[in-house]
């Protein structure tokens, strides 16, 4: 498998696109090939490596037949790859300034039959001039697409329509319509030009440089030719070019960019870093972690460069609509000119006015441009916002999500053990308790062990304890200066016949004994994060059905934690394997869509498994994020409801811009069959519609909170 990336320089028309990437699937030796609409660039996977260069020639042949004046670019994977993306305005100014004049020349040539009132003969050869020079490159296309057997394109309607307007001796109106056309296309090309800078700035996340350190000097040097291990310099106000550790220095860094998150973030030496965040205040000294092409930054834009390849089922609908939608017209057109003035003695030039305009009216343009624009500005925003979706169809299916899964670890909770509760008896007191802990668990390497430590914060004098011993599974037996104590759980105490008094709290309780006596008791419990019961709320005033947490943790603990949080459904005492039958057995009781939220490695196949895999915490584990369809870069449930408020804001913009397009067609075309509009009103519809329908999709990158 070898994948070609094709840039097509001036690709306009996304009816064209589409038709470019049918075209190229139906190359023989071609496994899948999608077009990103928005960046221009055409992804082919091509089963047989050397054919590649076959193929890239094939697909040349299909873009110059279809938009001849489309460049393909081929990339490769090389150094330039991230600074092309500055210099490839300038061929799209040449082209136009070709179209500017050669408008204005039409233009010209249109007024000039009306200023010398020119009658008959004359007045054809000045219209039928204006009508070529506006309209040679449609005519061309148009008649090319004939050869190639694919007939149905606006091109095609286009030159049909207004070559009849000449036929019926509607000069005016012929060239009236092309001229329009031409202008509305160079209009939509502006507009369309103005989303995707919008889009693309808005991802311009990419630092240009990194200042390397070699023998004492400083080299500034582009980001993918620094190696792992090197040293880098960020000065302020800089972007941190690739993921590091800090060595030297402290700062605080602006997140949003990555994170969405606009509240600084400080760093010391010891602590990661992500690349594309803005370094504010010191000068800080990196160790790289990781290469260009595997750090944050990279693996943002891979993600959202490629969400576009997995189309939203509105999306695929509309290009199926408009592979049929065109031929229909045509027929319909067809019928409008043929059957009145056979068969129900219409005057033929009337009809076929009536014809022409039904035609002019019925190019796709608008709606095959705008959905894709607008669920490309959706994942845009989003992703400004710290929440990265991986497709169109994810987008869209967030708007009918009913049940939300959870896993408890690092998503509810933090994931950091701390002691809650110290309760003493007998005569000690709490100090006391938690120092006989820490000693106790001094040796112990888990994280209960180590939150008993941090409690007690002093310095443990090792020479005081004379022997220590592991119980697996239940606990310690230790003898601190002659004293012995036993620290663990209620069935150590029940085997030594000590009776205990049970503590009722939510996490790990450590019971410590000594001499037959229960002295004291240690809870130590993992912290709910900060915001969890609001960021609950908000999911549920969004209207989802259920909340629901699944967790490795005992079943006590569990719901308690459920209580506290208020979800509907808690199951504890799951294995990872579990987690995966259970969220099988939710979705089979659901009728909407059931998002997965979980952040770790064992989250995975669950992750996969549901309708929609949500990954927490940035980069954190990369099984998880390669596994999921929406990674949060931050560590906050509320993401979500955002995530959901920017779906549905999507949706409404894209079903606006199909009502808004089909509802307008559908009232001229009634208009122009019953010989109410003319061609004029046919061309404005069309050209106009796409336009509103253009900027409106670029609403969709606007996110509220």
């Amino acid at each position: 498998m070898k994948e070609i990336v094709l840039e097509l320089n001036g690709l306009n028309c996304a009816g064209c696109a589409a038709k470019i990437e049918k075209l190229t699937n139906e190359l023989h030796g071609v496994d899948k090939a999608s077009l990103d609409f928005v960046s221009k660039k055409l992804k082919v996977n091509v089963e047989d490596e050397d054919k590649a260069s076959d193929i890239t020639n094939e697909i040349k042949a299909i873009v110059g037949r279809l938009e001849p004046h489309v460049k393909v670019i081929t990339q490769h994977e090389d150094k330039e790859e991230h600074h092309h993306h500055h210099d490839h305005h300038h061929d799209h100014g040449e082209v136009e300034k070709s179209q500017i004049i050669k408008l204005i020349l039409g233009g010209i040539l249109f007024v000039l039959p009306l200023l010398l009132k020119l009658e008959g003969l004359s007045s054809f050869i000045v219209y039928g001039l204006a009508y070529l020079v506006v309209g040679y490159e449609v005519i061309i296309t148009a008649i090319r697409n004939l050869v190639a057997g694919n007939p149905f394109d606006e091109n095609f309607l286009m030159t049909v329509a207004t070559i009849g307007a000449f036929i019926i001796g509607e000069y005016p109106e012929g060239v009236a319509v092309m001229l329009f056309y031409q202008v509305g296309e160079m209009f939509q090309g502006m507009a369309v030009n103005h989303s995707r800078k919008s889009i693309s700035s808005l991802l311009d996340i990419r630092p240009d440089s990194a200042n390397l350190v070699r023998d004492n000097q400083i080299l500034v040097v582009d980001p993918t030719e620094v190696n792992v291990g090197d040293i880098i310099i960020v000065r302020p106000g800089e972007k941190i070019p690739l993921d590091g550790s800090v060595i030297e220095g402290e700062s605080s860094l602006d997140t949003s960019n990555i994170t969405g998150e606009s509240v600084p973030r400080n760093v010391k030496v010891g602590d990661m870093v992500l690349s594309g965040v803005v370094n504010l205040q010191g000068l800080l000294k990196i160790e790289v972690k990781k290469g260009y092409k595997e750090s944050t930054v990279s693996k943002i834009l891979d993600l959202v460069e490629n969400a576009s390849s997995k189309k939203a089922p509105t999306e695929n609908f509309i290009t199926k609509f408009a592979r049929y939608y065109t031929p229909i017209v045509v027929f319909i057109a067809l019928g409008i000119f043929l059957i009145p003035p056979l068969f129900l003695g219409g005057g033929l030039k009337e009809w076929g006015y009536r014809a022409c305009i039904f035609l002019v009216i019925s190019c796709p343009c608008a709606l095959v441009i705008s959905i894709p624009l607008g669920f490309f500005g959706g994942i845009g925003g989003a992703s400004k916002a710290g929440i990265l979706v991986k497709g169109g169809n994810y987008l869209e299916a967030l708007n009918e999500v009913d049940t939300i899964v959870m896993d408890k670890t690092g998503t509810i909770t933090r994931g950091t053990f701390k002691v809650t509760e110290v309760i003493s008896y007998e005569d000690y007191t709490k100090e006391e308790i938690v120092e006989i802990g820490a000693y106790g668990e001094v040796f112990s390497n888990h994280p209960i062990g180590k939150s008993i430590i941090d409690a007690y914060g002093k310095e443990i004098k090792k020479e005081y304890i004379k022997s220590y011993k592991e119980i697996p599974g239940k606990g310690i037996e230790v003898n601190l200066d002659n004293m012995d104590y036993i620290l663990g759980n209620k069935s150590l105490f029940e085997e030594r016949g000590i009776a205990v008094k049970e503590a009722d709290s939510i996490g790990t309780v450590v019971y410590i004994g000594k001499e037959k006596k229960h002295i004291g008791t240690i809870i130590v419990s993992d912290q709910l994060k900060d915001q969890i019961v609001e960021d609950i709320s908000r999911l549920k005033a969004l209207g989802i059905n259920r909340l629901i947490m699944l967790s490795g943790d005992n079943e006590a603990t569990a719901n308690k934690v459920g209580q506290m949080i208020n979800l509907d459904k808690v199951y504890g005492d799951l294995l990872p394997q579990d987690k995966v039958t259970k969220l099988e057995e939710i979705m089979a009781e659901t009728k909407g869509k059931v998002i997965y939220v979980g952040d770790g490695v064992n989250d995975a196949p669950v992750l996969t498994r549901s309708d929609i895999g949500i990954a927490m915490g940035g980069l954190g584990s990369d099984a998880a994020i390669e596994a999921s369809d929406i990674v949060i870069m931050t560590d906050e449930i509320g993401k979500i409801a955002t995530g959901i408020k920017i779906g549905r804001n999507t949706k409404k913009i894209v079903v606006q811009n199909i009502f808004l397009a089909l509802g307008l067609k559908i009232l001229v075309l009634i208009l122009g069959a019953i010989g109410l509009a003319t061609m004029w009103e046919a061309v404005f519809a069309d050209v106009g519609v796409s336009i509103i329908a253009i900027l409106n999709s670029i609403r969709a990158l606007k996110v509220e909170d």
